[in-house]
C-alpha cells in the first residue's frame, strides 16, 4: 500500500496548494485513492478487502501525508471506521458487521465519523417513535462530507426519568432529511472538508442501531474505538511532521552550515524521533488486542506526546529553514498551519493528563473524557 501511495503522491502533491489556498476538499486525491482500491484497505481478505492490520494502515497514512496532510488526515477518518469494525470482525466474531464490510469492499462506500465533535457526550436528538426514531442534529468536524456515503454517528436518547443514552448508527449521506453546510474555513487541513451533516428528522429503525450506551461514559466500545482510531488519525500529523523535517533539511543544505543550525536540526530530529517512537508505542498497545480502560490511557499518552513532538518539530524546521520557510513556495508554512489540528482531538491535554492521573492513582476513569 505503501509503493501504491508513493506512486500517487506527485499527484496528490500537485492539488495540495490549490486546495489549502481555496478552501476546497481533496475530492481528486479520494477519486485517486479509490481507483488505487485503498478504500477497502482495512477491510479483512476474507471479506473482499486487502486485509491490512493498524501498522500498515498507519504507515499507508503516514505516507499520504507526506504530499498532502489534509488527504491523509481525512482518508484516516475513514479508515479508522472500516479498522474497528474489521476489528471486532476478527477478533470478537461480531457477526452484524460482516455485511458493512463487504460493501465497503465491493462498493468502495467511504466511511464518515462524527465522534470527534460528539465524543461520549454525543449530540443530537433521538426521539422514539414507531418502529425506530426521528433523528435531529448538527455534526460538525466532519472531514471528507463530501465525499461520504454513510456517516457513523448517534444521537441522545432522553428517558422520561431524565437519564441519557446515546444512540448509534449509520446514516446515509443521499438521504433528502441529510445535508452539508460548507462551514470549513480552518487555519489549517483545509482539505479536509470537515464541514457540517445537519440531519433533519431522519427516521431510524430500530434495526439500525447498532449499539446504544449511557451518555458522558466510557464504554466497551468506545474504548475499542479510542484505542485503534487515535493511532491511524495521528499517523497524519507524524507525516506531515517527517515530510516538514525534509524540506527544511533541504533547505537549510543550500546555506552555508554553522552552529546554531546544526544544534536546530539536531533538537528537530530529536522531536522527530520522540514523535515517532511515541506513534510505534501507540500501535504496539493496538497490537496487544486488548482494548480496555488501560489501552485507552497508554494510547491516550501516546497520542499526547506525539502531538506535542510533532507540532514541536515543524515548529524547529520553519526555524532551521530560516526565511526561505517564510515563502508559502516551499511547503513549510502549509505545514506549520496543518500541525496545529493535533492539538484539538480527544483526549486533548487536560482531560488525558486527568485521565492518566487518576489510572496512576487508582481512581475511577468512566466519566474522564
Amino acid at each position: 500500500m505503501v509503493d501504491i501511495v508513493r506512486r500517487l503522491s506527485p499527484k496528490f502533491a500537485a492539488g495540495a496548494t490549490m486546495v489549502d489556498e481555496e478552501d476546497r476538499f481533496v475530492a481528486e486525491n479520494y477519486r485517486l485513492l479509490k481507483e488505487a482500491g485503498l478504500v477497502e484497505a482495512a477491510v479483512p481478505a476474507e471479506l473482499g478487502g486487502r486485509g491490512a492490520e493498524i501498522a500498515a494502515l498507519c504507515d499507508m497514512i503516514r505516507e499520504i501525508a507526506h504530499s498532502c496532510g489534509s488527504t491523509a488526515l481525512a482518508f484516516s477518518m475513514h479508515t479508522h471506521q472500516v479498522a474497528i469494525p474489521a476489528w471486532r470482525w476478527r477478533h470478537q466474531k461480531v457477526a452484524v458487521v460482516e455485511g458493512l464490510l463487504k460493501r465497503v469492499a465491493t462498493e468502495r462506500l467511504i466511511l464518515l465519523s462524527s465522534g470527534g465533535s460528539d465524543w461520549l457526550g454525543g449530540s443530537g436528538k433521538a426521539v422514539k417513535v414507531d418502529g425506530g426514531y426521528r433523528i435531529s442534529a448538527r455534526k460538525v468536524f466532519t472531514s471528507g462530507a463530501a465525499a461520504g456515503d454513510i456517516l457513523m454517528t448517534g444521537a441522545i436518547l432522553e428517558a422520561e426519568d431524565g437519564s441519557k443514552s446515546v444512540l448509534h448508527f449509520g446514516v446515509p449521506m443521499k438521504a433528502p432529511e441529510v445535508k452539508v453546510v460548507e462551514t470549513w474555513r480552518a487555519m489549517g487541513m483545509r482539505g479536509t472538508g470537515s464541514n457540517d451533516v445537519v440531519i433533519d428528522d431522519l427516521f431510524i429503525a430500530d434495526a439500525g442501531v447498532s449499539f446504544s450506551r449511557k451518555a458522558a461514559e466510557w464504554h466497551p466500545v468506545f474504548q475499542i474505538i479510542a484505542t485503534i482510531a487515535m493511532p491511524l488519525i495521528y499517523s497524519a500529523y507524524l507525516g506531515v511532521a517527517e515530510s516538514a523535517r525534509e524540506i527544511a533539511i533541504n533547505l537549510a543544505k543550500k546555506k552555508e552550515p554553522n552552529a546554531y543550525a546544526t544544534d536546530l536540526a539536531g533538537k528537530m530530529d530529536t522531536a522527530l524521533r520522540s514523535a515517532q517512537l511515541a506513534h510505534r508505542w501507540m500501535v504496539n498497545i493496538v497490537e496487544r488486542n486488548a482494548p480496555s480502560a488501560e489501552s485507552v490511557n497508554e494510547v491516550m499518552i501516546g497520542r499526547s506526546l506525539v502531538a506535542e513532538n510533532a507540532i514541536k518539530t515543524v515548529e524547529l524546521a520553519l526555524e532551521l529553514a530560516g526565511g526561505a520557510g517564510f515563502y508559502r513556495v516551499n511547503g513549510l508554512e502549509q505545514r506549520f498551519r496543518d500541525i496545529q489540528g493535533a492539538r484539538f482531538h480527544p483526549l486533548q491535554r487536560g482531560p488525558q493528563a486527568h485521565y492518566a492521573g487518576a489510572m496512576a492513582l487508582g481512581l475511577p476513569v468512566a466519566t474522564v473524557f
